[in-house]
């Protein structure tokens, strides 16, 4: 047993530990794919830490802690693949992963100078190329070609290089290099923000791919230069650290989205709305502009969840949601601010009559049956829309007036006479505005 190898061994599992259980409190996928590489990241340091006699077991050891390390970058890498759900992109990652063990297992087994280096080295250029032809009609990434271009490169270096003074060391140097360099690229392109997680994430990853060019440079060049072992595990914690900050930052920032947004719908909740509201109704004021506050009061929701489920009450609260989303400007903000009430804010430029059109085709998309799972859904809504600074010029009385003429739309059918004089919510110490003060006060 070389003894030397396990302080690597215990702070590698110790920062796998202090990771999961970060990762714990925010699951995710890809949390659980970095877990997956680092748990491999201590299984290449557990086969190092072993020393036997046996030629087959001590292959298999160096085959499984060099096959580990080459397992756990291309899984980093997959990881932050935006499109990883893509079919090809799951060939692909099965692909490179066995044309990468394959080439190992030769690397290990085979003599020195053996024919089987040239047919696995050219399957590690010519599996990810022929995949990205295949399917190149049907889809394309800036990302696909760089790992193809990446790896097309590693395969010719290899075919040139590995049958030199010392190539084999050189090649197997060379495919780890291309691994983490990878992985380096794809966490770049991912997470395109100046954290500090980030920031050291990828730096880690750059530092780690350089340390299989700069070791062996420094043995060819200076062999009088001797280097500790655990300074090129260096890298290896550095990514490490950077993923766990880049775990608590992720979850900072989910809780941050659901202080101010719905969990259901994704929407902006009631304290989004207030804020975004005021803004829209300054803004309008400085331009001279107006703004339209349209609320919508889903009909007959509660029968959809005492006769189909709660269930089903979510799904359509979401699909609710993504149509009002889909029909109105980016500028514009629609939000759920109740349990089946959406408010929508229509920014400058807008007017009545446009809020209007806006609300008579909500009301309209309302109408069409939801099908969800099986089951038909028929709601409708009712709908008020008032105007800054015609209806009111502040947020709280604008709220009450759209809240009045909605409970009126609801109640009259949008046809007939109101049933009720009054709104069923009245107004409680509004501030009335100075000269509507002035007029009542005379």
């Amino acid at each position: 047993m070389d003894w030397s190898k396990l302080p690597d061994l215990a702070a590698v599992a110790l920062l796998t530990c202090a990771f999961a259980s970060v990762a714990h409190k925010g699951r995710s996928a890809v949390s659980g794919l970095w877990l997956t590489g680092w748990l491999l990241i201590d299984l290449h340091f557990a086969a190092f830490v072993f020393e036997l006699q046996n030629q087959f077991i001590e292959n298999l050891l160096t085959f499984v802690g060099y096959a580990s390390l080459v397992w756990a970058g291309l899984i980093f890498t997959w990881a932050c693949i935006p499109y990883r759900e893509q079919l090809s992109s799951r060939v692909m990652l099965f692909t490179l992963i066995g044309a990468n063990s394959l080439y190992i297992a030769v690397f290990v087994a085979a003599p020195s100078g053996s024919w089987m280096f040239v047919p696995t080295a050219a399957l590690i250029g010519a599996g990810p190329l022929l995949i990205a032809v295949f399917t190149s009609r049907k889809f394309f990434h800036p990302l696909r070609f760089a790992i193809v271009s990446i790896y097309c490169g590693l395969s010719a270096f290899l075919l040139v290089f590995q049958y030199r003074p010392n190539g084999p060391d050189l090649a197997l140097n060379a495919v780890l290099f291309t691994v983490y360099l990878s992985c380096c690229i794809h966490f770049w392109s991912t997470y395109k923000r100046t954290t500090t997680g980030t920031l050291i994430t990828i730096a880690g990853f750059f530092t780690w791919a350089f340390v299989f060019a700069v070791g062996p440079a420094i043995e060819l060049l200076y062999p009088s230069v001797h280097v500790e072992s655990e300074v090129w595990n260096l890298p290896k914690y550095v990514v490490a650290v950077g993923m766990i900050l880049l775990q608590l930052e992720n979850q900072i920032e989910h809780n941050k989205h659901l202080a101010l947004h719905d969990e259901l719908t994704g929407l902006p909740n009631r304290r989004l709305f207030e804020d975004r509201l005021d803004g829209a109704l300054e803004r309008a004021r400085r331009c001279g502009a107006q703004t339209a506050l349209l609320l919508v009061d889903l009909d007959h929701f509660k029968q959809v969840n005492d006769t189909v489920g709660h269930h089903i009450g979510d799904l359509l609260l979401k699909r609710v949601g993504q149509i009002f989303s889909a029909r109105v400007r980016r500028s514009d903000t629609v939000a759920r601010t109740g349990g089946d009430e959406f408010s929508i804010i229509l920014e400058s430029p807008t007017s009545r009559e446009i809020a209007g059109l806006v609300g008579e085709s909500l009301m309209q998309l309302l109408e069409e049956p939801f099908e969800f799972e099986g089951h038909s859904v028929r709601i409708g809504g009712s709908v008020g829309i008032a105007v800054f600074p015609e209806d009111a010029t502040d947020a709280a009385t604008l709220r009450i007036a759209a809240d009045r003429r909605m409970y009126g739309d609801k109640y009259a059918g949008r046809t007939g006479e109101p049933q009720i004089p009054e709104p069923r919510i009245q107004p409680r110490s509004v501030p009335l505005p100075d000269s509507e003060r002035e007029a009542a006060a005379r």
